[in-house]
Order: C-alpha cells, then sequence, then structure tokens
C-alpha cells in the first residue's frame, strides 16, 4: 500500500502561482510514476501532468508552458509549479502513483485530492 499526500491548494488571484506537493509512503518502491489530475465542478476528472520512472515530462496541452512538474526522488515527492494561472484552472487536484511506467487509464494509488480555487 502506498499513502499519497497532496498539499499546497489554496486560493490564488489570476496570474498569480502555487505549488502543489505530493509526499508518497508506505510500501516499498523503486521504479514508479506520478502525475496530476484535476476535476472541476460539474466537469470530469482530467490529466494535468506527469513525470515518469526516467523523469520524463508531459503535460496537458491546456497547461503547457505555465506548469512544471518535478520530483525529489530522495523524499518521493512529486511537485506540481502553477504559474500564470487561470479562472479556468479551478479544480480539485489529484496526485497520481503507478509502479513503473505512467498509464493514465491504470492508476495504482490516488491522493484525496487539494483544492486550488484561482479568482479572476
Amino acid at each position: 500500500q502506498v499513502q499519497l499526500v497532496e498539499s499546497g491548494g489554496g486560493l490564488a488571484q489570476a496570474g498569480g502561482s502555487l505549488r502543489l506537493s505530493c509526499a508518497a509512503s508506505g510500501r516499498a518502491f523503486s521504479s514508479y510514476s506520478m502525475g496530476w489530475f484535476r476535476q472541476a465542478p460539474g466537469q470530469e476528472r482530467e490529466f494535468v501532468a506527469r513525470i515518469g520512472w526516467n523523469s520524463g515530462t508531459y503535460y496537458a496541452d491546456s497547461v503547457k508552458g505555465r506548469f512544471t512538474i518535478s520530483r525529489d526522488t530522495a523524499k518521493n515527492t512529486v511537485y506540481l509549479q502553477m504559474n500564470s494561472l487561470k479562472p479556468e484552472d479551478t479544480a480539485v487536484y489529484y496526485c497520481a502513483f503507478r509502479y513503473g511506467y505512467w498509464a493514465e487509464n491504470d492508476i495504482n494509488y490516488w491522493g484525496k485530492g487539494t483544492l486550488v480555487t484561482v479568482s479572476s
């Protein structure tokens, strides 16, 4: 079992920045991928960004150039730096963990989510 604890959500103004963190703990793991999804009110959950076991990154078009995902392997923590925030970025952001390579439709563990609200 792997536990994911997210932090860093909150309120930001449009054009501002926030940084989300997700710390993984529990069962020992070596190679793994982590990522972020988000779900806005009344909408389905959508992919935001991921970082693979080899540190390769990939972003949704809607956040490309504004968000940056990174990881600290010593801390088993992944970060999502969100810049130039827009009101449409308002959502609950979920951390995701998968052993080995990333597979968007086969996530092993989910965090409980952290709310990001961007005011105009």
